[in-house]
């Protein structure tokens, strides 16, 4: 069965996800975007944004490991926007443009029902109103024998973790203090739920972590 893998999810040393004040324009709330610092310079986003050039080294294999053999992705509504209750319209089509850099099947949580949305690049956003478990079953069926990458936001992770669910998550922690935000943790107890630390390696910007479920 393919497993379901989080990957590049960014936090502070006090362990928040992202920083106060969300918005429309501040996504990551204040502080945020420090925390990727580490990830925005390698060769896999270089290239993602259409350039050509960028870093190599620790960083850079574990943001291109991310991708790699993935068939489909999980998102939390708030990954996809910031539209809170009943879509108002079918306008808000993301916060990538028109050639989003999932390429692959994406389903989205939410309470509210939405067509399907079409996009360039081979990302097709599919709208699920019937939880987490759902949201997997279809992920898994549309990933064809590849792995589910799980993209957050906090509180989707915290879901299924808790539902023991998450096969392998990265974690990098980014070496910043943001204070108050989303911590991600927040109340887990991993151990108990089955997790534990199967690698960890230290770049220039961040300290990578990896846990996976135990058998």
């Amino acid at each position: 069965m393919s497993r379901l893998r989080i990957h590049a999810f960014s936090i502070s040393l006090d362990g928040y996800g992202a920083g106060p004040d969300q918005s429309l324009d501040n996504p990551l709330g204040r502080g945020g975007e420090a925390l990727h610092e580490w990830f925005l310079p390698t060769r896999t986003f270089q290239r993602m944004s259409g350039k050509e050039e960028g870093t190599t080294g620790i960083d850079e294999d574990f943001a291109a490991r991310g991708f790699d053999n993935i068939g489909a992705w999980i998102l939390g509504r708030n990954m996809f926007g910031p539209v809170r209750g009943p879509w108002p319209d079918q306008s808000w089509r993301g916060w990538w443009g028109e050639n989003p850099p999932y390429h692959h099947p994406v389903f989205v949580l939410t309470n509210h029902a939405r067509p399907s949305l079409e996009m360039e690049g081979g990302t097709v956003f599919h709208f699920i109103t019937d939880g987490i478990e759902a949201a997997l079953a279809r992920a898994r069926e549309a990933a064809g024998g590849r792995d589910v990458r799980l993209g957050g936001g906090g509180a989707t992770v915290r879901q299924y973790l808790n539902a023991r669910l998450v096969d392998e998550m990265h974690i990098a922690v980014s070496p910043i203090l943001l204070g108050s935000g989303e911590a991600l943790f927040a109340g887990m107890d991993l151990p108990r739920l089955g997790y534990e630390v199967t690698e960890h390696v230290s770049s220039e910007k961040a300290i990578h972590i990896v846990l996976s479920r135990r058998a």
